[in-house]
């Protein structure tokens, strides 16, 4: 038996050591820790990676209570990314109608507005009192008809239709609906439906909602259609004959008859209104100052409808 070198025993001891305990150690479950931010550094402020939020209005719940009748209220400055009021934005609440907004937003990611819907018994609304155009199985428009509907005249069972032919059925769709708001930080959201009617499951807040039509207004066709104060157009019946239909906007703010316009140097672009029993009174408005800058502004369940456009009137004075 040969005799080994003690100064080779030792180096051999020492690289097996490095190579399996302390900072030599080969780890490649790479789980988080407190210091692992301290591992990484940029050479320069453009080289760093935007967080979530920096191009976002950021707040907290802000009031519990003030002057308003509305349960919640927030108005935000889109430009400078600002949240000039805020009260009760955290806090669930139904949003009746103004889930359309969501319902247009996945509509047009994943569908063409040349598409045609074609209506089945599935998209009947049962619900008393609820607004809709009596659409009858068999029923065709293409899904530019559809949207203008949804979003001037805010007809139930037209959310439906568009949900059962965008998303394959109604619940995939709502399935689509509440994936797409969670990608946008919309995390206090749910939706059980594509029309807002009421469901104890069915919520979102100021604050969601801001996030949510903030990405709507995005898209070029739901800023021109909030704008329209009315629409007419002819869709057809499973028979294939024309049937004509025609509405005016339920956003009084763009209504010709409306004695309470927006304060002086404030323009209203458009938005979507909701009414329920359980959500009460509640409207989503774009609107822009005398240089061109974008606002949105939330009110949910406000007590009655001249109250909640006197209100909404006091909010957007606040941009002044």
């Amino acid at each position: 038996m040969k005799c080994i070198n003690k100064s080779l025993i030792i180096s051999l001891v020492l690289i097996f050591s490095i190579g399996f305990t302390g900072c030599g150690k080969l780890e490649y479950d790479l789980k988080y820790n407190a210091q692992s931010c301290a591992l990484f550094s940029y050479a320069s402020d453009e080289e760093k990676a935007d967080t979530f939020a920096s191009n976002l209005c950021v707040t907290d719940n802000g009031l519990s209570e003030d002057e308003y009748s509305a349960k919640a209220m927030g108005l935000f400055d889109l430009n400078n990314k600002e949240t000039i009021y805020a009260k009760n934005v955290h806090e669930r609440l139904y949003p009746a109608s103004i889930t359309k907004i969501m319902t247009a937003i996945v509509a047009l990611k994943y569908g063409s507005l040349d598409q045609i819907l074609t209506a089945s018994e599935r998209i009947y609304i049962s619900e008393s009192g609820a607004q809709v155009i009596n659409l009858k199985p068999g029923d065709t428009m293409t899904l530019s008809q559809a949207l203008h509907i949804l979003l001037i005249y805010s007809a139930n069972d037209v959310a439906n239709l568009i949900a059962e032919n965008i998303g394959g059925s109604i619940d995939g769709f709502v399935d689509i609906m509440n994936d797409e708001a969670y990608k946008l930080g919309a995390t206090n959201t749910h939706f059980k439906n594509p029309h807002g009617l009421s469901d104890d499951e069915h919520y979102t807040t100021v604050y969601d909602l801001y996030l949510i039509f903030n990405e709507a207004v995005k898209y070029d066709v739901i800023c021109e259609i909030i704008h329209m104060n009315n629409y007419n157009t002819t869709y057809h019946n499973a028979m294939g004959e024309p049937v004509e239909f025609e509405c005016r906007t339920t956003n009084l703010f763009l209504r010709d008859d409306y004695d309470n316009k927006s304060p002086s140097g404030v323009t209203v672009i458009g938005g979507k209104t909701g009414t329920t029993n359980a959500a009460g009174h509640c409207l989503l408005l774009l609107s822009k100052d005398d240089s061109g800058a974008p606002y949105i502004s939330v009110i949910l369940c406000d007590s009655q409808r001249e109250t909640l456009y006197s209100e909404m009137s006091e909010l957007l004075e606040k941009i002044n």
